[in-house]
Order: structure tokens, then C-alpha cells, then sequence
């Protein structure tokens, strides 16, 4: 299947996970909205909406960066109606944005609480009922969600389960919508890796460098998250996939070249 002027939304794609996805689908020509918070380069995080739209564009895509804060339903419907405008409708929606806080109940503050779930539960919903509309007018319609499998493992939910919760919640708008949305022929899926993930949250908040080392590139999910949107909308909905196991299905095995140190040891990422 060809991107070319495919319209993609990615929320969070100023850097990490959404910006990889959002440079795989740049090469086949794709439109993409980066749609993210950051217009100033934080050191700490790297990238901005700017910086990212003109690498999309140097790869043969088109861009158009938008600030938005996902937490905000005016914000959202706004960014919907300008891409509308611009590029003529929205084929394929990814939910990358997110927030974490691997805290145990007492250490999890109530604003902290509140951010994680007012991006990943409430902003991912609302992303979601924006673009469907226009979802309905596309020929191969998907969502995207970046989610975990549900594991009911009870260590999940007893280590950090206020963000275990907005995660898991993730997953099941994902899921619902699958069904909800089957009559239209609009896929809705999520994707989780395997093995932890070089971004900015790995290096600053989870592990620093040692779990950098131990972790693989970001190019992982997006190769997947390309295999997965390259599928029929019709028949390809309701799944939690994770990127090892939708390479393999495409037959691709060898995966060292997603290590960051090659040979490495990796580290298994959450809910697997």
C-alpha cells in the first residue's frame, strides 16, 4: 500500500516514539501532523513540532505542525478542523502521547494522577472522537493506539497502579472502538514493544544511560506500526500487537539492528 497523501495524526510526535513513525511514513510521501506541546527545545527532551515537520519534509513528506495540548477538547477539535482544511481529511490516527509516573499509591500525587489520565484515558478518547468523522471518509481508516496488552498480573497493578490504569485504559478504548467502529471499516489496534525503548522518559525518569544501553531504538515500533497500518482497515482491528511479533509475522527475525548497543543485553519493558 502507498502513503503517498495519506494524512496521519500523531500526537507526541515532536520527538521519540512519534517522530519515528512519524519519519517512516515521511519517506513514502505521507502528509503528517505532528501535533505535540513542544514549540521551544527543552535540552533535556530534544525536538519540537517545527524541528520534526522539517525532517518529515526533507524525506519527501509533507508536514504541518500543530500545538496542542491533548488535554484540551477545544485544542483538539481545532487541530482536526485546520488538518481537515489543509490536507483534506485524516486517514490514520496514532496515539502516542502520553504520561508516566511509575509511583506507588502514597508518592502519586494527585496532580500527577490527574495529568496521567487527563492525556492517556480522557485526551486519547477525545483524539479519537474528533478524527472519526473524517475516519469514516478514508478508503483504509485506522487508529493506532501506543498500549499495553491487558496483563492482569497483579505486580503491574501493585507497583504503579494509578499509571497501570490510564495505560490499561488505553487499550481499552482501542478495543471497544474496534468493535464500535467495525461497521465502518475503521481499524482501531494497539501496539506495545517488547523490550524497553531508547526515549527521552527512558533516559530521564526510568534508568538514565544504563537502561539507555539496555534498550532498542525507536525504529522498532515504527517499522511495526508501518506493517500494521500497510493491512486492510476491514480485517485488521481488535488486536494488541507487540512490535516483536508483528516483524516476525512479516518475517523478520534478526533484530539486532534495533539494539542501541549492538549485542547488548535488553531490557523487558512493562506489562510483558
Amino acid at each position: 500500500m502507498s502513503f503517498k497523501n495519506k494524512t496521519i495524526f500523531i500526537t507526541g510526535a515532536s520527538r521519540g516514539i512519534g517522530k519515528a513513525i512519524a519519519l517512516k511514513f515521511a519517506k513514502g510521501g505521507a502528509n503528517i501532523v505532528v501535533a505535540a506541546k513542544s514549540i521551544e527545545e527543552n535540552p533535556k527532551l530534544g525536538g519540537t513540532i517545527y524541528s520534526s515537520a522539517k525532517e518529515i519534509e526533507v524525506l519527501g513528506g509533507k508536514a504541518l505542525p500543530i500545538r496542542l495540548d491533548i488535554r484540551n477538547e477545544e485544542q483538539i477539535q481545532e487541530a482536526v478542523d485546520k488538518t481537515v482544511k489543509h490536507f483534506g481529511g485524516i486517514d490514520i490516527l496514532i496515539n502516542n502521547a502520553s504520561a508516566i509516573s511509575l509511583t506507588p499509591t502514597e508518592q502519586t500525587e494527585t496532580k500527577r494522577f490527574d495529568l496521567m489520565h487527563d492525556i492517556n484515558v480522557r485526551g486519547t478518547f477525545l483524539m479519537c472522537k474528533a478524527c472519526i468523522p473524517s475516519l469514516k471518509k478514508s478508503s483504509n481508516p485506522h487508529i493506532l493506539t501506543l498500549s499495553p496488552p491487558i496483563n492482569m498480573d497483579i505486580r503491574w497493578l501493585s507497583s504503579h497502579v494509578a499509571y497501570t490504569m490510564s495505560k490499561y485504559n488505553m487499550t481499552m478504548i482501542a478495543l471497544g472502538l474496534a468493535e464500535e467502529l467495525k461497521k465502518y471499516n475503521i481499524a482501531a489496534n494497539a501496539l506495545w514493544p517488547r523490550t524497553t525503548i531508547a526515549t527521552a522518559a527512558v533516559q530521564n525518569i526510568l534508568g538514565g544511560d544504563a537502561l539507555i544501553k539496555m534498550s532498542r531504538t525507536t525504529d522498532i515500533v515504527a517499522d511495526a506500526a508501518f506493517y500494521i497500518l500497510n493491512k486492510s482497515s476491514q480485517v485488521c482491528t481488535g488486536n494488541t500487537f507487540i512490535d516483536e511479533d508483528v516483524l516476525a509475522a512479516e518475517g523478520i527475525t534478526d533484530l539486532s539492528k534495533y539494539s542501541v548497543v549492538e549485542g547488548g543485553k535488553l531490557y523487558q519493558d512493562l506489562f510483558i
